[in-house]
C-alpha cells in the first residue's frame, strides 16, 4: 500500500493516509522505529506489527497522563490500564519502564500519602495503614514508612479532635462522651494506649449534673406542648438520645 499524507497532530502523534483509505494514528516512535517518514509503501503484514507496537506506546502514554493527574500505586495504576482492556502483558511492560524511569514508585507514593493525611485528615496510623493496603502497597513499605506519624504527632492530632468534640457535644453526659471520643478515635485508627494518655488529662465533668441541666431545659421546652407521663416519656426520650439519663 501506498502512503499518501502524512500529518502530525495536535496530540503529538501523526496521521498516515494510505491509498485503500485507511489511516493510521501513530506515536513518534513508532515512526521512527520503523522509519516511515523515509517509505513511500507499506504492506499489509508491516501494518500488523506496526499497529501492535503502537498499543504499546498508547498503553506507556496513557499511564503517563494518569500519573501526572495524580499520585497512584503501582496496583492502582495497573488496575486503570486493566480495565480500559489493555492486553496483560502490555500493562506489565508499562509498569516496568515507568518503575525504571522512576516515575512510578511505591516508596515514594506512601511516603507522600502519609505525609499528606497527617497534615489534610485526622486519621490515625492505623486507618492509614489500612488505606494503603487497599492501595496495593507492600507491608513491609507501609511499616517503613508510617514511623514518621509518631506518638507526639499523634497526640497532638488527638488533643484538637478532642477539643473540637468537647466543644461541639456540650449536652452530652461526661463518661457518655469520653467512651464516644475514645470510640470514634479508634475506628479512626488511633491506638487505645495512645488515646488514653491523652484524653485523661480532660474533665468531662459529672453525668447527673449535665443531665440535670438538659432535663430542667427539656422540661421548660416540651412543657408547653405535653404533660403529665407523656412529657415524662418525651424528656426521657429526649435525654436517651443524647446519652443521658435522670430520675426527678
Amino acid at each position: 500500500m501506498k502512503i499518501e499524507k502524512f500529518k502530525k497532530m495536535a496530540n503529538g502523534r501523526y496521521q498516515l493516509s494510505l491509498d485503500n483509505g485507511n489511516i493510521l494514528q501513530l506515536y513518534e516512535e513508532v515512526i521512527l522505529k520503523y522509519e516511515l517518514l523515509l517509505k513511500k509503501k507499506i504492506d499489509s503484514k508491516d501494518i500488523v506489527e506496526i499497529e501492535e507496537y503502537n498499543v504499546e506506546w498508547d498503553v506507556y502514554y496513557t499511564a503517563l497522563k494518569a500519573l501526572k493527574s495524580r499520585f497512584r500505586s503501582s496496583y492502582e495504576l495497573r488496575k486503570l490500564l486493566l480495565d480500559k482492556a489493555y492486553p496483560v502483558e502490555l500493562v506489565d511492560k508499562a509498569i516496568k519502564k515507568l518503575e525504571e524511569q522512576k516515575y512510578l514508585d511505591d516508596r515514594s507514593f506512601t511516603k507522600g500519602y502519609i505525609n499528606n493525611q497527617i497534615i489534610t485528615s485526622s486519621k490515625g496510623p492505623n486507618r492509614i495503614i489500612k488505606d494503603l493496603g487497599t492501595k496495593g502497597i507492600d507491608k513491609s513499605i507501609i511499616y517503613d514508612e508510617i514511623d514518621v506519624f509518631d506518638e507526639e504527632i499523634q497526640k497532638e492530632k488527638i488533643n484538637k479532635i478532642i477539643k473540637i468534640s468537647i466543644k461541639s457535644n456540650r449536652t452530652r453526659g461526661g463518661m457518655v462522651l469520653k467512651n464516644k471520643i475514645v470510640n470514634d478515635l479508634v475506628n479512626n485508627g488511633y491506638s487505645y494506649e495512645v488515646i488514653q494518655k491523652v484524653i485523661n488529662n480532660y474533665e468531662f465533668g459529672n453525668d447527673s449534673a449535665v443531665a440535670k441541666r438538659e432535663y430542667d431545659k427539656l422540661y421548660k421546652r416540651l412543657s408547653r406542648k405535653y404533660s403529665g407521663r407523656e412529657l415524662e416519656y418525651k424528656i426521657k426520650e429526649k435525654l436517651y438520645q443524647k446519652g443521658l439519663s435522670y430520675e426527678d
